[in-house]
């Protein structure tokens, strides 16, 4: 295969060579279009339309070709007598994948068919590579990835598939706008990496003569708005964690992280709830669907279970404990794989995503954690947090909580969580305690996985379907 598309490309570069022999740019500029190819166009209209080479015909003095853009597609018919010497001659080394600009007159064919008579063309790109002949010809899945503009150019599904993250992205706005919300923005470079448990990505600043890192959250900076006095915030962000690569992970990730003042989780569940059922009715216009074989039924009102209520439901576990060490030397002792000297919570998440998805693939929250996995939510009682996780179809979707605003208990159970506290007993962000000290009124706070929500209202098996450029490992030349 490499062999020939060598050939292939040597070729078209043979091509190449003598349209700029002749005096002709291969690589156009500016063309005025008349009409998109999805528009409405009636026979006898003259147009002036632009798109790619998908196929080509030649039938002696005649040849057909079809044109494509991004929103349809359209045959132009070519006579050569017609056109004259110079232009013929430039459409005979015209190849499948080539940009065109064509202007002319629309016809019936004998089919049926809507067709651009040509009378003049312009050459607005060459390509030099050919085009998958049949996107199932690609064996190698991480082609798609690595090559996505294949992927678009081959698989309309695909195409479709981010045309709908763009539109639940601007859907979400406008439905939190709506709700009186206000987007803002934080930074993505910080001195303190914080607001969520992950390992940062590291990076020098030359002016500055300082280390910086991308976020792995925004939490902490939007909390710091809703001192300043805004009261309903949101912000979707890019935040990135330099941790392991799954069909559910990526280093860089989307996600939307909703601040209300004067609420709490329970608010935070109502909310994302509403937002969740709106939007599959909004693009997909149900409220029942399919994930990878199971059906969903996001129909509210969504199930409810302690956390606590779940361990003992799926593993006969109760985890009314006070510590990490406790909770993980009965995990241990009722068979329960724990990695590392402790549990975690993202270990305890995976542990609810295996079972939930078997046993609850319908919205389930799972609420009121222990009190020690969460240090930025206040606390119900002594032991538990109010704090919950969404897990739909076996994946957790969303984390919210009640936000802590007491400075004096945030800044203990900081010092305690572990690997927070620095080498000198201070806080890795003391700004942020210092801007507690001001005063924060209570407030619910959400964040909602953007990639994997499209995940579930497309069906997509990995988040690096629903990634444009997922990261992937170094590979081979393609």
């Amino acid at each position: 295969m490499t062999e020939i598309i060598s050939e292939m490309l040597q070729e078209r570069l043979k091509k190449l060579e003598e349209i700029k022999q002749a005096g002709i740019n291969p690589y156009g500029g500016k063309f005025l279009r008349s009409h998109a190819l999805d528009a409405k166009m009636e026979v006898g209209n003259r147009v002036s339309v632009a798109g790619r080479i998908k196929q080509l015909r030649g039938h002696g003095k005649t040849a057909f070709a079809d044109l494509k853009d991004e929103k349809g597609k359209i045959q132009i018919y070519v006579s050569f007598d017609s056109l004259g010497e110079e232009q013929g001659n430039l459409f005979r080394k015209l190849d499948i994948g080539d940009f065109l600009g064509v202007e002319g007159e629309i016809f019936l064919t004998r089919t049926g068919e809507m067709t651009v008579k040509v009378e003049k063309f312009t050459l607005l790109s060459k390509s030099l590579r050919p085009l998958p002949e049949k996107w199932k010809g690609l064996k190698d899945v991480e082609t798609r990835y690595r090559q996505r503009y294949l992927d678009l150019i081959s698989n309309e599904e695909v195409k479709e598939l981010f045309h709908l993250r763009s539109r639940l992205i601007r859907e979400l706005r406008e439905w939190l706008d709506k709700k009186g919300f206000l987007e803002v923005e934080t930074p993505i470079l910080q001195s303190v990496p914080g607001g969520a448990a992950g390992k940062p990505f590291k990076t020098y600043q030359d002016t500055l003569e300082m280390d910086l890192y991308l976020r792995i959250a925004p939490e902490l900076y939007l909390k710091r708005l809703l001192v300043g006095g805004f009261e309903k915030i949101y912000e979707l962000n890019r935040s990135f964690r330099n941790e392991g690569i799954s069909t559910r992970h990526n280093p860089e990730f989307t996600m939307l992280e909703v601040y209300e003042a004067y609420a709490d989780y329970e608010d935070m569940m109502n909310l994302v709830e509403e937002l969740i059922v709106h939007l599959a009715e909004k693009l997909l216009g149900k409220k029942k669907i399919v994930y990878q074989g199971k059906e969903v039924d996001l129909t509210p009102p969504w199930k409810r279970l302690t956390f606590r209520q779940a361990m003992q439901d799926l593993y006969g576990v109760d985890i009314e404990e006070e510590d990490i060490k406790k909770l993980t030397d009965k995990l241990r002792s009722a068979g329960i794989k724990v990695e590392g000297n402790e549990v975690t919570r993202t270990g305890l998440v995976r542990l609810l995503e295996r079972s939930l998805s078997a046993t609850s693939p319908s919205p389930t929250f799972i609420i009121d954690y222990p009190a020690f996995l969460c240090p930025l939510a206040k606390k119900k009682n002594e032991k538990v947090a109010e704090r919950f996780e969404l897990f739909v179809a076996g994946c957790e979707l969303a984390n919210a909580y009640s936000e802590l605003n007491d400075p004096l208990e945030q800044r203990e159970r900081l010092k305690i969580q572990k690997g927070e506290e620095g080498e000198d007993g201070h806080l890795p962000d003391e700004d942020f305690v210092r801007a507690l000290e001001y005063g924060m009124p209570p407030a619910g706070g959400l964040g909602l996985g953007i990639d994997r929500l499209i995940m579930l209202f497309t069906n997509s098996p990995s988040i690096r379907d629903v990634i444009l450029f997922p990261q992937l490992r170094q590979g081979k030349n393609l």
